[in-house]
């Protein structure tokens, strides 16, 4: 009966020593697994240009630190919602050249449209480039009606001379593309010209309505910034802000094991 239990303690205890020598040789590779690697995003299936990308069309793979560049991305939350502005292939590692968070092109499903003259009644006079704008139908009877649920971009705003409404001084459109909402906000104080037409990213369903609603010449459009544009700026810098904190913590990590001897 002892001898029969010292075998089992003794085989208990090999399995036990076992698991301990293969935890701990499972924790030095990934140790060194991440030491040797960087995390990057990467699609989980081809992505047309133009198109947005959605978080579960995301996964992170590690890849080797001399394989890693400093325009890969890293923050799943750094791509999600953004727009495609190349195809990009299954495992292809993220570039950040390779996004558009704005949207002054348009999208895979969309194109760009001048509104008429006629078909407008009245337009922000704040409005830029990139911004998002909110479409009311405005006719001879009864309320003004929302035409669209959401926002629609815009392409782009320009002067009679056909010269894009900008700020010479604080360029807009520069500050829209560094996330800079104070330049932005400045830039908006001043411009170099009045608004004479306005050209926005529509789908073509967007644009047969708005068609139907204003050829008869009754209804016309009321153009108005929507403050979904400012948000969306906030939410791209924290993003970036997150994305450049996880990236610098990470090279200081390796650095600091590195250095270990």
């Amino acid at each position: 009966m002892g001898k029969g239990r010292n075998m089992w303690l003794s085989l208990v205890a090999a399995v036990l020593s076992a698991s301990l020598v293969y935890g701990l040789y499972d924790l030095q590779r990934l140790q060194v697994e991440r030491q040797a690697t960087m995390p990057v995003v990467a699609p989980v299936r081809f992505i047309a240009a133009g198109e947005r990308i959605q978080a579960e069309d995301l996964m992170l793979l590690r890849l080797p630190a001399e394989a890693y560049q400093k325009e890969m991305v890293e923050v799943v939350d750094a791509v999600a919602g953004k727009e495609a502005v190349v195809p990009m292939g299954r495992g292809e590692p993220v570039l950040a050249w390779k996004l558009n968070e704005y949207g002054l092109q348009p999208r895979g499903s969309e194109a760009t449209f001048q509104l008429p003259k006629d078909y407008i009644r009245s337009i922000s006079s704040g409005i830029r480039a990139g911004d998002l704008v909110t479409l009311f139908a405005s006719g001879p009877e009864g309320a003004s009606t929302r035409v669209f649920d959401e926002p629609v971009v815009v392409a782009s705003v320009k002067t009679a001379g056909n010269v894009e409404i900008d700020n010479m001084e604080r360029p807009h459109l520069l500050s829209l593309a560094e996330g800079n909402k104070e330049e932005m906000y400045a830039a908006r104080r001043d411009a170099n010209g009045s608004i004479d037409a306005i050209n926005l990213n529509l789908t073509e369903t967007q644009w047969l309505t708005i068609d139907e609603l204003c050829k008869g010449g009754e209804v016309k459009l009321v153009i108005a910034y929507s403050p979904a544009s400012f948000e969306r700026i906030g939410n791209a810098v924290d993003r970036e802000s997150s994305m450049s904190g996880i990236r610098q913590h990470d090279l200081e990590t390796k650095d600091e094991e590195e250095e270990q001897p």
